[in-house]
């Protein structure tokens, strides 16, 4: 369905009514993250919680996204995306409050995992609803751009919502997203439409186990990569039975007649290409904002809300992504736009590598302002390249493997910086400012192969037919 007619560039109330609610789901999502991360000092001190307990709290909200992805993407297909939507926000509105209500560590634990299974589910659900109310062209550029700046901007925005609030109580970390999807909820019932368009066939109840205990598996693996001193054994272990999980997801999907990934849609450059940026793109911020976090609070004493208030400037690409991104995809093409951005990723993450013990916020800011560009120009454009030309019915399908590869990247992020950092601690319990220098090249050398991966989209964009059509390219 399109509320808006194809010809008309122009988004009508009710078009842009629904993207509101939509991006307001993916942004509940980005700041109900970044919040709880800012509030943890705070449950810890409160609830007596372990150094384990305190960072599972973390893990179980990544296993429950990561794992549970691909199959949520797929459901999204088959049983109707706003169905799906309007589902799983009521699930997370709900375990969101259970979390806040929490006396033990068990307790928080749980939420946090269905929380995440909740987002696994919306998440696909809400990208598929904005690419089928909005007409591939300059509609959905703009659409899009909103959209993921949105949700860019939730993370951002979220550090210093989360200093705030945990100021006042940490509980209140998890009861106000539980209004926010209250205030989503009822304003999306009314308003977002499904095109009816479902795809055909039943589950692959086979695949879906295989491909959610794979998940499960590989990311619990990467979040194992923390703690190296738990032992190498189990955590090559646990990456072996994930990858034998895929590898027999694979064959089973070859022979099924209504797979869960239809594998062909692997064969898109530009997919494959978006996917893996994306996975890289989010890794190398994920670790940075730790390591940055580390330095303020733990080497500078900074509280929690001048942390967030200094990473706050990252938030411009709020404004920026739905206003000035989609006219440079208009007129440069989607690849360029996105290699561009991902090059001011890595510049920014390398202007933070000389940190010193007294650097002025000054010093800092070029890194920061440069991330928020990076940000406005890359979060959009990585979700068109992975969505443009996919079958209205493969939607879900196609927001679930983006979402899968940013979450791994996340995980992938956190745990490699972390890891890094304490080998070069040598034992010490406390970050120091030469620990942080050594972990800091962990996200540039992620941003760069980054930049590697968007450079082949270049050379094939440039070795294609050119295209005279206002529509964005691709990053293949």
């Amino acid at each position: 369905m399109s509320p808006s007619s194809p010809t008309n560039d122009r988004m009508g109330a009710r078009a842009w009514s629904a993207l509101f609610v939509l991006a307001g789901a993916v942004f509940l999502e980005g700041i109900d993250v970044a919040m709880l991360n800012v509030a943890l000092p705070s449950i810890r001190a409160d609830l007596g919680l372990s150094t384990g307990t305190l960072s599972g709290v973390v893990s179980a909200y990544v296993l429950g996204y990561g794992g549970f992805m691909l199959l949520g993407g797929r459901a999204a297909d088959l049983l109707g995306h706003r169905r799906m939507f309007l589902t799983w926000l009521t699930v997370f509105l709900l375990f969101s409050g259970l979390g806040g209500l929490a006396t033990e560590g068990w307790m928080l634990l749980v939420a946090r995992f269905v929380t995440g299974v909740a987002a696994a589910f919306m998440a696909p659900a809400g990208l598929a609803l904005v690419t089928g109310t909005f007409p591939e062209g300059p509609q959905r550029t703009k659409a899009l751009g909103v959209y993921a700046g949105t949700a860019a901007g939730g993370f951002s925005l979220g550090l210093v919502a989360g200093g705030l609030l945990a100021s006042i109580g940490w509980r209140w970390v998890f009861f106000a997203p539980v209004v926010l999807s209250a205030v989503i909820l009822l304003a999306a019932v009314p308003l977002v439409k499904d095109s009816g368009e479902r795809a055909r066939g039943s589950f692959d109840l086979a695949g879906a186990l295989t491909i959610t205990g794979s998940m499960l598996l590989l990311v619990y693996g990467v979040v194992r990569l923390e703690a190296p001193a738990d032992g190498s054994g189990a955590t090559v272990a646990t990456f072996a039975a994930g990858l034998l999980l895929l590898a027999l997801f694979v064959l089973i999907e070859r022979r099924s007649a209504n797979p869960l990934v239809r594998l062909d849609i692997l064969r898109s450059g530009s997919l494959v290409r978006a996917n893996l940026g994306a996975l890289l793109f989010l890794a190398s911020f994920a670790g940075f904002q730790f390591l940055a976090t580390l330095y303020l609070q733990e080497v500078r004493g900074w509280s929690t809300l001048q942390t967030g208030l200094a990473m706050l400037v990252i938030g411009i690409d709020t404004v920026l992504a739905p206003t000035l991104t989609p006219r440079l995809v208009n007129r440069f093409g989607n690849a360029r736009v996105l290699f561009a951005g991902i090059v001011l990723s890595a510049l920014a993450y390398a202007l933070f590598l000389p940190v010193g013990p007294d650097w002025t916020y000054a010093a800092m800011l070029p890194t920061m302002l440069l991330l928020g560009l990076a940000f406005s120009l890359t979060y959009g454009p990585l979700t068109m390249a992975a969505t443009e030309g996919v079958a209205e019915d493969r939607q879900g399908l196609a927001g679930g493997l983006l979402y899968t590869a940013m979450q791994f990247g996340t995980a992938l992020g956190l745990s490699a910086v972390t890891a890094v950092n304490v080998a070069a601690l040598g034992g010490g319990a406390a970050p120091t400012l030469d620990s942080l220098r050594i972990a800091l090249a962990v996200p540039v050398a992620a941003a760069v192969v980054a930049v590697l991966v968007t450079a082949f989209g270049l050379r094939a964009r440039a070795a294609a037919a050119p295209v005279e059509s206002p529509v964005p390219e691709a990053v293949g």
